[in-house]
């Protein structure tokens, strides 16, 4: 959100000018931002690559058996409502709510073995996001920094006019929202929030829209300044430029840099393409996402929340995200609402990306915190006031894709037992996703940062790269 502006009523000091205007980033202004990052990182050895993910976040927990590991032949209690479809790859099937993903599963791969022992939500966003057992089991606040400050920090030196680590986090708050938390790292490497729906055409981006008024604004306060004096105002804008601290160059850089402006702009997109996606706000954001790793953002978290929004009328028997209780909502009610959205949104995303040559540079990454129950609930809904189905929390077992990244595709990795209850295949964790996910962006997950207390904290204390999904 943007802070207070200072209003200018005469001359004013160099120091004012450079300081006024620039808006707050968690508290932080931009130039602060970039000079904490630019001062831990002097002795730290960057990898500098081409690469970047898209980390689709489904809070609440997405159940496993009624869309990636569906158990047909399970007992009633277990097998849900839906039916699964077969793919376009020989016995890989999904939900039949999500045909376009079908259409497109030669270009995915579900793994279905992860697991982890945090049932709720705080435990499973902290354990999912850092890949370290949190302190505590409960609450979102991290004890570890989340995956997208560590890339933050490894990639702190690259300077092109975009922010590294980018979150669409629909409630604006960065560091306790979801365990995005940069931890012992420092505020710096919070990522740059996006709130709204991309979608509205309300909508504005933070510390860049609204882009001609910011551009307008820093225009002038050029002008002002070169009203101090006669010699002041012979100075071209280069000049002045040169003269400023480094890390106000970069700030205002960025404010006003076309790759800025032109990455968030999704006027700059075919109708067309904007339809693909779905004029709601998870295809929106998607489609943001594209735009953004394309312009060179390292990491781009997409939180895939409430569907019933954009003109997605609210429901009864549904929820604000993937809390699938059958208090909350009636589960294959909301998931015929939320399936369709999200299926259109991600099977786009991935087509997109291997259209336009993406797909070795970017590896996407689509989970929650956990899995649901597999054995079916009923109770009262708290809405409907009626007795409906629903699933609980179950972090013993889960379903995600994972797409990109110049992996190998069209194939499951891992499997559970007949109820998909708990992996009796290839079981694996939080950690072996995260390791898969460092070792495409080339950083050495076995390095260490120092802790508030100086001690050296491996990026990942275990864990190893999928190899199923690997090549070469």
């Amino acid at each position: 959100m943007a802070a207070s502006q200072h209003h200018c009523n005469g001359p004013v000091k160099r120091r004012e000018f450079l300081s006024a205007g620039l808006l707050g980033l968690g508290g932080l202004s931009l130039p602060d931002l970039l000079r904490l990052r630019a001062q831990a990182a002097e002795a730290q050895k960057i990898v500098d690559h081409e690469t970047s993910v898209i980390f689709v976040w489904l809070p609440g927990g997405p159940p496993h058996l009624d869309m990636y590991d569906m158990k047909p032949n399970a007992p009633q209690e277990y097998r849900g409502a839906f039916q699964p479809i077969a793919t376009n790859v020989a016995g890989l099937d999904i939900c039949e709510l999500m045909p376009r993903q079908a259409a497109i599963a030669d270009r995915f791969s579900i793994v279905r073995s992860v697991s982890h022992t945090f049932a709720d939500h705080g435990g499973g966003h902290k354990r999912m996001m850092t890949g370290r057992i949190p302190l505590t089991p409960v609450e979102t606040v991290n004890d570890a920094p989340a995956t997208g400050s560590i890339v933050a920090k490894s990639r702190e030196r690259i300077n092109n006019g975009l922010p590294n680590y980018v979150s669409f986090n629909p409630s604006g708050r960065t560091g306790d929202v979801f365990a995005q938390g940069a931890a012992y790292l420092g505020q710096s490497y919070l990522p740059f929030t996006v709130e709204g729906d991309p979608n509205s055409p309300k909508f504005v981006v933070p510390n860049i829209s609204p882009l001609k008024n910011m551009y307008d604004r820093i225009d002038d306060r050029m002008a002002l300044l070169g009203q101090l004096d006669r010699i002041e105002r012979q100075i071209d804008a280069s000049h002045l430029m040169e003269s400023m601290d480094r890390y106000q160059q970069r700030a205002v850089s960025m404010l006003t840099s076309d790759r800025a402006k032109r990455a968030f702009d999704l006027t700059r997109e075919p109708d067309a393409v904007r339809d693909r996606y779905g004029r709601h706000c998870w295809g929106q954001r998607a489609l943001m996402a594209r735009r953004l790793v394309e312009a060179g953002v390292s990491f781009v978290t997409v939180v895939m929340e409430n569907p019933y929004q954009s003109g997605i009328a609210p429901s009864k028997q549904g929820t604000y995200n993937w809390d699938s209780h059958a208090v909350n909502c009636h589960i294959w009610d909301d998931l015929k609402i939320r399936l369709p959205i999200y299926d259109q949104a991600v099977s786009t995303l991935i087509e997109d990306l291997y259209q336009r040559g993406l797909d070795r540079k970017t590896l996407v990454l689509v989970t929650g915190e956990f899995g649901r129950t597999p054995r079916i609930e009923n109770s009262i809904g708290s809405q409907t006031k009626i007795k409906q189905p629903g699933r609980d929390h179950w972090p013993q077992s889960m379903s995600l894709i994972m797409a990109g990244g110049g992996m190998r595709t069209g194939q499951v990795v891992g499997a559970t037992n007949t109820k998909g209850e708990h992996p009796t295949d290839r079981p694996l964790t939080p950690n072996d996703l995260w390791a898969t996910v460092y070792r495409h962006l080339g950083i050495d997950f076995t390095e260490s940062f120092p802790d508030y207390r100086g001690r050296p904290m491996p990026i990942l204390p275990s864990g190893q790269p999928i190899s199923e999904l690997l090549r070469g």
